[in-house]
């Protein structure tokens, strides 16, 4: 159920965080990341492929945020990073010219993470992010961001991420990515 205009949203207490088979809830995922991300269905549907294949990587892990009612408000997804993966093929030049390649190795890098608009603001995708970077082994974490002062960017800041790489260009995005990078644990 979405809070309709003028309905608030529950706040950040009732919301429940848990571990999240993303496979079979990849449509609801996609559906999240449409609004909070503003993704056409043509995007949803490439996407879709995306996350899909990107499950098939054993270590591959996923927590939702959920609403009383068992609505999925928020998810995020990560796996450890793979130079061989299409995003690190991208991304390596720009780290590289800024002598930030070795963030490559040894990272677990934020694939996705998005909350539905009318539940940000509450520290949702700050709990997912650090419950899920949390729990895994790896010494450091990378991400890419649009490039923009926007509040996910401000959040990354707080919990420790810096600048790796700016004005990055993925094929057929409308807009530069910043590479983002932190040690593990998060900031709190």
């Amino acid at each position: 159920m979405t809070p309709s205009a003028g309905e608030a949203a529950p706040g950040a207490q009732d919301i429940a965080i848990g571990p999240l088979d993303l496979a079979a809830w990849v449509d609801e995922a996609l559906a999240v990341q449409a609004q909070a991300f503003g993704l056409s269905q043509d995007e949803i549907g490439v996407r879709r492929h995306i996350v899909l294949r990107h499950l098939a990587n054993p270590d591959a892990r996923a927590l939702g945020a959920t609403v009383g009612t068992g609505r999925l408000v928020g998810f995020v997804y990560g796996m450890p990073n793979d130079r061989a993966q299409w995003w690190s093929s991208v991304v390596e030049p720009y780290l590289r010219r800024e002598g930030n390649d070795a963030w490559l190795d040894d990272s677990f890098t934020i694939t996705e993470l998005h909350v539905l608009p009318a539940y940000q603001g509450q520290g949702i995708g700050r709990r997912l992010i650090t419950m899920l970077t949390d729990s895994v082994a790896e010494p450091r974490s990378i991400l890419s961001a649009i490039d923009t002062e926007s509040r996910a960017r401000a959040l990354y800041r707080k919990l420790g991420y810096q600048d790796l790489a700016r004005r990055v260009l993925f094929p057929s995005a409308p807009c530069p990515y910043a590479v983002m990078g932190a040690p593990l644990p998060l900031r709190r």
